[in-house]
């Protein structure tokens, strides 16, 4: 019978420069779910990241349990075809006269510089990539000619070439203005329909849009809240996470917050 699961981890801590980074982390993540995971700077979302990109590895201990696609035991070329994750920080490495194809392409050799003698293939699916996701008139442009909405949807696509199993957002959203904010959020939500299934790692919950079937939320490296918005997302689970005294309410599809007077 197939595996349920493509992440599995039980009792499962890692240390990073002497510091417990993930501590005791049970979680299941489902193959047809989108994941939303949010908390404050400092709540060990990125130590989640790079424990499942396998730059950290957990202590080996007798009750711990670790599987990525149902094994404990991954190559590391394997884990990067089936799972994308798309870290904006890289834009300042990118060659500022790297065309947007260019860019693309790149993603199926793990790069970020002008691929030379690309096969018709690859070519032909970067295309269709481009194609589906509405970058036609961005495909000949210099990377430094776009706005910063457009680098990080350009990134994604990158992401998307390889046709990733699991397609991993980290904070998407941050340092952007509001043109650029509701963008990059409707263009996340057009991605549903392609087959990668979605995590997102953010602070910000605006980003907690109706494609998310489930909210996972983490303060002090310590799973708070899990299960669907309607489970999840309320005054009290918000007002724990952030340490806040805030009101919370949906309108329109999105999640809004309010100051209490």
């Amino acid at each position: 019978m197939a595996n349920d699961y493509w992440l599995e981890a039980k009792n499962i801590s890692c240390f990073k420069n002497g510091y417990e980074v993930v501590k005791n982390l049970t979680l299941k993540l489902k193959n047809n779910e989108n994941v939303i995971l949010i908390g404050p700077n400092g709540s060990g979302k990125s130590s989640l990241l790079e424990l499942i990109n396998r730059n950290i590895y957990p202590v080996i201990k007798k009750d711990a349990v670790f599987k990525v696609f149902n094994k404990e035991l991954i190559n590391i070329w394997e884990l990067r075809k089936r799972i994308s994750v798309v870290n904006y920080d890289v834009k300042s490495r990118i060659n500022p006269n790297l065309k947007v194809i260019d860019l693309i392409i790149s993603g199926l050799y793990g790069k970020y510089c002008k691929i030379s003698h690309i096969s018709e293939s690859d070519f032909s699916c970067a295309e269709i990539l481009i194609q589906k996701m509405s970058l036609t008139n961005l495909s000949e442009k210099n990377f430094s000619h776009l706005s910063e909405g457009e680098k990080q949807i350009v990134l994604i696509a990158r992401a998307l070439i390889k046709k990733p199993e699991v397609l991993i957002f980290d904070e998407p959203i941050a340092n952007l203005d509001l043109k650029s904010k509701f963008y990059i959020l409707d263009q996340i939500n057009e991605l549903t329909k392609l087959n990668s299934k979605i995590i997102c790692i953010t602070h910000d919950i605006s980003m907690i849009t109706e494609i998310y079937n489930r909210v996972i939320m983490l303060k002090d490296r310590t799973i708070i809240a899990d299960g669907t918005q309607s489970e999840t997302i309320n005054n009290k689970n918000i007002n724990n996470l952030f340490d806040i005294n805030i009101d919370v309410k949906k309108h329109r599809g999105f999640w809004h917050i309010y100051r209490k007077n």
